[in-house]
């Protein structure tokens, strides 16, 4: 099992990333997935999550601002996120299911 994250990087305030997690050694489309993220000295905490009909939940603090969304083609899981706020700098993971499998991480960074 394997998974990438990809497309941190430094924002203004109001901008918008997209992160990709890119997943390999498992049948991606049956598995529910999702994003977390972390910032030093707090729990990792679910941003967003979809499940393997395309139903997708969001974390209060990130609703109307971030869409997660899945690729069972190319087996790449996305978050879509705008209006970034200076809040949202963090660490973000993304998780198979809710096993024991994360990615690296990619730092997102709000900042002007």
């Amino acid at each position: 099992v394997r998974l990438v994250e990809s497309g941190g990087g430094l924002v203004q305030p109001g901008g918008s990333l997209t992160l990709s997690c890119a997943t390999s050694g498992f049948a991606f489309k049956t598995y529910n997935m999702r994003w977390y993220r972390q910032t030093p000295g707090k729990e990792r905490e679910l941003v967003a999550s979809i499940d393997t009909s395309g139903d997708k939940n969001y974390a209060d603090f990130v609703k109307g601002r971030f869409t997660i969304s899945r690729d069972n083609v190319k087996n790449i899981l996305y978050l879509q996120m705008n209006s970034l706020q200076f809040e949202d700098t963090a660490v973000y993971y993304c998780r198979r299911g809710l096993g024991i499998n994360w990615g690296q991480g990619t730092q997102v960074t709000v900042s002007s």
